[in-house]
């Protein structure tokens, strides 16, 4: 795939040249149509098309109709190799342009005659945190001991943490079933109840702000350990989805925490 029709055409008539059957799109829309009708052995896709991240969205099409695909990303920008680590997570190789009508067919049959490329499995973002629910919690719990002159209330791995499988089920439910862009995110009783339980522990607001800091960087880093896998064209929505739905549940966190406060009369700390 290519929006130019000047290198678009060449390609194709190198490559058929030597002996490859080629089928040719000039833009995403007709990329994905043909993935969709067709099975292919290798996928040639220029990164920079007119809208950004349409070679990487063609790529994680092909993975999902065809994970047994070789796909192949040209790009005009050397540094690509050690900067888009998620392209080169989900496609096999990134090629520099300009590049030599012979090294692109070595390279196409070279990748071909490996015969060793596995089916890659391509996971929701739900299905991830479901599944590194605890070792999610436990990175989280890892990055709070570090911060112990923030979060200075001592407390049990256990108790401090009690909060958090609840509020993942709540996570993963909302991305199973996201809501439209701009509806109010869903009362959680769990949230309201833990914002009074955090503030009869000692916490101050801010502890709490730092702590839902934190565990939003954790789910983050939970979502870059899994990139081989996770689904490219829904995580840019999940990613606003997690940060909405973890954002929420702290307000209403800090509401009942700030209503609980009132009832005793007493002043707020931040």
């Amino acid at each position: 795939m290519d929006d130019n029709d000047i290198l678009r055409k060449s390609l194709c008539l190198v490559l058929e040249h030597n002996g490859f059957e080629v089928v040719t799109a000039s833009n995403v829309n007709d990329a994905l149509k043909l993935i969709g009708a067709e099975t292919f052995d290798v996928l040639l896709s220029d990164l920079q098309m007119p809208n950004a991240g349409d070679g990487l969205t063609v790529v994680s099409a092909m993975r999902h109709a065809n994970p047994k695909a070789v796909t192949l990303i040209l790009s005009g920008y050397p540094e690509m190799k050690a900067a888009a680590a998620a392209i080169l997570l989900q496609t096999d190789e990134v090629l520099t342009k300009p590049m030599s009508p012979e090294a692109l067919v070595e390279t196409i049959r070279g990748r071909l005659k490996l015969d060793i490329h596995e089916a890659r499995p391509i996971e929701s973002v739900a299905t991830i945190l479901a599944r590194e629910t605890q070792s999610t919690i436990d990175a989280w719990l890892a990055r709070v001991d570090q911060e112990g002159d923030i979060l200075s209330i001592p407390m049990e791995h256990a108790e401090r943490s009690a909060y958090l499988p609840q509020l993942f089920l709540d996570l993963v439910s909302r991305l199973q079933k996201p809501l439209p862009l701009g509806t109010r995110a869903l009362v959680s009783p769990s949230a309201s109840k833990h914002g009074i339980l955090r503030r009869d522990q000692g916490y101050t607001p801010a502890m709490m702000v730092e702590e839902s800091r934190m565990l939003q960087v954790s789910i983050f880093q939970t979502l870059e350990h899994n990139l081989t896998s996770v689904d490219f064209n829904l995580l840019l929505g999940d990613v606003m989805a997690i940060a909405d739905e973890v954002d929420s549940q702290l307000a209403q966190q800090m509401a009942s925490y700030i209503s609980e406060s009132r009832k005793d009369g007493k002043e707020i700390a931040a």
